[in-house]
């Protein structure tokens, strides 16, 4: 006897999954983890390794202990996040500070709201943030690149450490940034978290992105391109105050936030137009913090700030359901 199955939409599926989702964006930031690891040596190894592992027991426990729910460590989001915390974190992070932000990642950004799909803010971005709260001489304490097996690590402001001290000294920053060379930005050589250590290697992974399909451009052009007319216009104004657009793009984890973490499926928006507005929102908020905050990087602020407005901008811009005008 044949049975008739009904059973709501959608009836078409694609061979695309979490999983699937979740392992592409691994791949793709692959180039610079291995990049990190090459120039950072064996500590950024530690950090990440750490940071993964935490990752994936945590939501292992909250969802078998506290949930009492199947395990969702397979689909690879808590991988996602922990290498994406890694990321955003020195070298010489501490072990048991690496714990902790994972515990707020998972266990608070994450876990609180229900799980994958449900959180309102990035994980890894607000493990961050917390650890950055609570602890900012350890996430404030950068060492230039030594190499794999090299010499003992030296400290170093990065270009936007460097930046915001003069500023507050009141000094003129245009030699400062002419002291820097773009061609060590895109490739390795200045300061900051494994995030900062090579923008090539993350624009390889965020075309690699692209041409799967796993994320549409406009979120991430947005933000380039507001950066980009904003810093311009200031700098043009007083160039002894202002960094360049040049500048802008290639510090602060500008390209690892508008790559990798502002284009998060759970908390950006889901329509083209909703993107484009809150990729302005996260570059032009991104200038305002660094030109006038206390913070001089400024990213991972702008885009939990713009992470709350995803719910208001998915009402405004929602797209046209099947079959309506």
């Amino acid at each position: 006897m044949n049975k008739l199955i009904v059973s709501p939409s959608p009836h078409i599926h694609t061979g695309v999954s979490t999983t699937s989702l979740m392992r592409d964006v691994v791949i793709a930031l692959l180039p610079a983890v291995i990049v990190s690891v090459i120039f950072y040596g064996l500590g950024e190894l530690l950090v990440l390794a750490v940071s993964v592992l935490s990752c994936i027991l945590l939501e292992w426990a909250i969802t078998k202990y506290m949930l009492k729910k199947p395990s969702t460590i397979c689909d690879m989001s808590a991988v996602v996040t922990g290498l994406l915390l890694a990321m955003n974190l020195p070298y010489t992070t501490p072990w048991w500070v690496i714990v902790l932000g994972a515990v707020f990642a998972i266990g608070v950004a994450k876990m609180s709201f229900g799980g994958l799909g449900q959180n309102l803010f990035n994980p890894a971005i607000a493990g961050r943030v917390f650890l950055l709260v609570s602890f900012p001489t350890y996430m404030t304490t950068w060492k230039m690149p030594q190499g794999l097996f090299g010499a003992d690590a030296i400290s170093g402001a990065t270009p936007l450490g460097a930046i915001n001290e003069a500023v507050l000294q009141h000094q003129s920053i245009s030699s400062i940034v002419s002291s820097y060379d773009y061609g060590s930005m895109l490739f390795a050589g200045i300061g900051g978290s494994a995030g900062e250590i090579s923008a090539i290697a993350l624009l390889a992974g965020f075309v690699y992105l692209l041409v799967r399909k796993v994320v549409k451009p406009w979120t991430t052009l947005s933000i380039w391109g507001t950066v980009a007319l904003v810093s311009l216009l200031f700098w043009i104004g007083n160039p002894d105050r202002f960094t360049d657009p040049v500048f802008n793009l290639l510090t602060g984890g500008m390209i690892l936030g508008a790559c990798f973490m502002a284009t998060d499926y759970v908390t950006s928006p889901m329509s083209a137009k909703g993107c484009v507005i809150y990729g302005i929102g996260i570059g032009f908020i991104t200038l305002m913090i660094r030109y006038f905050g206390s913070y001089p990087e400024g990213m991972s602020f702008a885009i939990l700030i713009m992470n709350a407005t995803v719910p208001l901008l998915n009402r405004w811009f929602h797209q046209k359901k099947y079959g309506r005008a």
